[in-house]
């Protein structure tokens, strides 16, 4: 072994797996970062002078002699206002073609916040899709993700959901996105003249899936940077977890570790809970909200991942196509999120909560004309009046392509109910239908 420039150089491996190789070394830390034979890898055991390296892109070639070499630090990111506008790998260098960005080296993958620095969430986040805004309400510091089917259009969701956002800076972590999806990113936010408030990580499916396990902690720890440092409000888009939750299979599965459910790592659930749990609202005005991309198989939410996910977030949004129009909808049944009471109502205009359980509750009296329907019973009056206001409703607020504000998602659930239903039938408080109501 020789030092060279505080550098540790070894090159004798003992043992070589498929995804890691071991050798002898001292003073290594857990995690830090070293070079194999050229290739990225990171320390993921250590028993004794027994150091485990995990190789990003495989083992595949490396010889028994092969030369590493030891960083001397974890995965790290240069943080400063540069970020903005920029795109990264997942080792957080640029991909754009600009220059390497100057600013203040900070590790990735911290602890989270201590909840005595916690405040109770009570900011909208507004994002301009009223099957969220209207239905399921984000609020700052909230973590919430997308159930979705992988050929329902998420990214498309997730970049609309970016552009239209208020908050002062949007971080993007593309896990195991194609191409196609990279470009697509790029493109939407460069014509949308947003890129000054968006910074994002991507790792595309040209790299090792191993490295989407570092873009997560990389997205992070450049929210806690604006949301900490510059008490800014930082929204977080993560797509998709579920290749997030592949690659930590594959790595457990390469380490021979006896997989859990659905051969998923049996610690899947502190792995998912570690950056769930950065979502965070300070008393000073910063905040990190997270919204993930969860892909479904089959619909399947038993599934390891989703099941998982839904313990630790605040909800979950559901998206699926409605056959009626044709269009993607934020399904108001299966969507839910857990702190909307907090805003509706408060944040948003007094009719908020009126307006949302009335549509809801007559989109279910649809569903039961429906059934009716497909069971082959006469509908009343009122069932084939419930069958059109629920194609107008999913038309005009559940699909994912309306983009109005809060208010105006109000004005429309009145329009709506005056065109469909008498007052009585609405069932709303007579103080707030006198005030709003827009029929005869």
């Amino acid at each position: 072994m020789e030092s060279q420039a505080f550098q540790k150089i070894y090159t004798k491996l003992t043992n070589i797996t498929k995804a890691t190789v071991s050798l002898n070394a001292q003073d290594v830390g857990y995690d830090e970062m070293a070079i194999v034979d050229g290739r990225m890898a990171q320390v993921v055991k250590i028993i004794g002078d027994e150091v485990v390296l995990q190789i990003f892109s495989g083992t595949e070639g490396i010889p028994t002699n092969a030369e590493v070499i030891f960083l001397g630090r974890s995965p790290e990111i240069k943080v400063g206002e540069q970020l903005a506008g920029r795109f990264f790998n997942a080792y957080g260098d640029p991909i754009d073609g600009g220059p390497n960005v100057e600013g203040e080296t900070r590790e990735i993958g911290g602890p989270s916040v201590n909840p005595v620095r916690r405040e109770q969430p009570s900011d909208l986040i507004a994002t301009g899709i009223a099957g969220i805004d209207l239905n399921n309400s984000l609020v700052s510091g909230q973590k919430i993700p997308f159930f979705a089917d992988p050929d329902q259009p998420y990214n498309q969701v997730m970049a609309s959901v970016a552009l239209r956002a208020k908050a002062d800076k949007i971080i993007l972590g593309g896990m195991g996105l194609t191409n196609d999806d990279y470009l697509f990113f790029k493109n939407v936010f460069d014509n949308a003249g947003a890129l000054d408030r968006i910074v994002s990580f991507v790792n595309t499916t040209d790299n090792p899936p191993v490295e989407r396990l570092l873009v997560p902690d990389m997205a992070l720890a450049a929210a806690e940077y604006f949301a900490v440092d510059k008490n800014e409000s930082v929204l977080v888009l993560l797509t998709d977890m579920t290749l997030f939750a592949d690659a930590l299979s594959i790595v457990s599965n390469r380490m021979d570790q006896i997989p859990s459910k659905d051969s998923m790592p049996g610690s899947l659930y502190s792995d998912l809970a570690r950056i769930y749990e950065k979502a965070v609202q300070f008393p000073s005005g910063g905040s990190i909200t997270i919204v993930a991309v969860t892909t479904l198989s089959g619909g399947d939410i038993t599934h390891a991942i989703p099941d998982n996910t839904g313990y630790i977030t605040e909800g979950q949004l559901f998206l699926r196509r409605d056959t009626d129009i044709g269009k993607v909808i934020v399904d108001p049944f299966r969507s839910l999120s857990r702190l909307k009471q907090l805003v509706i109502g408060k944040q948003t205009r007094e009719d908020h909560p009126q307006v949302m359980n009335t549509a809801i509750r007559l989109y279910a009296d649809a569903a039961n004309a429906r059934t009716k329907l497909e069971n082959g019973f006469d509908l009343t009056d009122y069932d084939e009046r419930t069958l059109d206001f629920a194609k107008e409703y999913s038309d005009k607020l559940l699909a994912i392509d309306v983009n109005v504000d809060t208010d105006k998602m109000l004005d429309i659930g009145w329009e709506l109910f005056g065109k469909y239903f008498k007052r009585a039938e609405v069932g709303i408080k007579k103080e707030m239908a006198d005030k709003y109501w827009k029929g005869e």
